[in-house]
């Protein structure tokens, strides 16, 4: 039986844990036949994994409720590493210090659907009037659904002139650092933005109730092969070279393990009572939550033993 995890970026350290686990044989050293399946936009990955076309979603955790509203019918697993992982990056001739917010006044962002949330509640939270201060936050352009590499297009796009900013992953913003076209304004997981923007979401494991009560041995088995994954990549960061090659395109594969190695103070396969209270407050603000789920609504605890194993 092969199953299926579906992540909405590939070219990445956002879902690097995941992706890791399958190319380096964790999954299989736990008797598991796992395929990675890359479905853009997120919602996309949530909606299959209801449907039943996927076993897992490696994906931002607040997403999961595009396809499950109220967190009815799916349960967080674990996490792949804390905190919101993206970073606003502008057109380095725009910025003239890090953490200005009033560089994003009157300029075009992309940003993929539902990840565009958390930029628009922190920028928001950081006194920005998105409509008054006239600031387009858009998918990029030329970008469908389908099978994308968001933050490697986001950041050709910015190269390109054809936006200003973007709101996306690690390997995008290395791309567009390196080549000198953008500059990052805010890196919300090293400390950066509004009070509390931290705990707006972050990478997991995510599986469907159906799933869960058929095959506990099965997400067992998945959710210690990734706690088996990040420790083998704080141990040796440089395997993850390995996995880039397969992966990922030449230059990309060559900034991998460094941005891994940046990433692994964050891998931590927990998922904290803050953590999931501060999601939820972040989803209520935005409209995209109307309850007050409790923390078992939202996460399985009956893997939690699993985390530190």
């Amino acid at each position: 039986m092969t199953l299926k995890i579906a992540v909405p970026d590939l070219i990445s350290n956002s879902y690097f844990p995941v992706e890791a686990a399958v190319e380096l044989g964790f999954f299989k050293a736990a008797g598991l036949d796992v395929s990675l399946e890359l479905i853009f936009p997120v919602d996309k990955a949530y909606a299959a994994l209801k449907e039943g076309r996927v076993d897992f979603v490696g994906g931002s955790a607040h997403s999961a409720l595009a396809a499950f509203p109220q967190w009815k019918g799916v349960k967080l697993l674990a996490a792949q590493a804390q905190g919101m992982y993206w970073f606003l990056v502008m057109r380095s001739d725009l910025v003239h210090q890090k953490g200005d917010l009033s560089v994003v006044k009157g300029r075009k962002i992309g940003a993929a659907p539902w990840v565009e949330m958390g930029l628009r509640q922190l920028l928001t939270a950081g006194g920005i009037d998105i409509e008054a201060d006239g600031v387009q936050i858009a998918p990029v352009p030329g970008v469908q659904a389908g099978n994308v590499n968001f933050g490697v297009t986001a950041a050709k796009a910015l190269e390109d002139g054809k936006i200003d900013g973007f709101w996306a992953n690690g390997m995008g913003t290395e791309v567009a650092v390196r080549n000198g076209v953008g500059t990052v304004v805010l890196d919300v997981r090293r400390g950066d933005g509004p009070a509390g923007c931290f705990d707006y979401t972050f990478a997991s494991i995510a599986a469907s109730d159906k799933f869960i009560e058929k095959s506990p041995d099965l997400v067992a088995a998945a959710v210690s092969a990734l706690v088996s994954t990040q420790k083998a990549l704080i141990e040796n960061p440089g395997i993850a070279a390995k996995v880039g090659e397969k992966l990922f395109p030449p230059t990309e594969a060559s900034l991998i393990a460094t941005l891994i190695e940046r990433d692994l103070p964050y891998y931590d396969a927990s998922i904290s009572t803050r953590a999931v209270d501060g999601m939820n407050a972040f989803a209520r603000s935005l409209g995209i939550l109307h309850e007050h789920p409790v923390y078992s609504d939202v996460v399985a605890e009956q893997f939690k033993p699993l985390w530190n194993a």
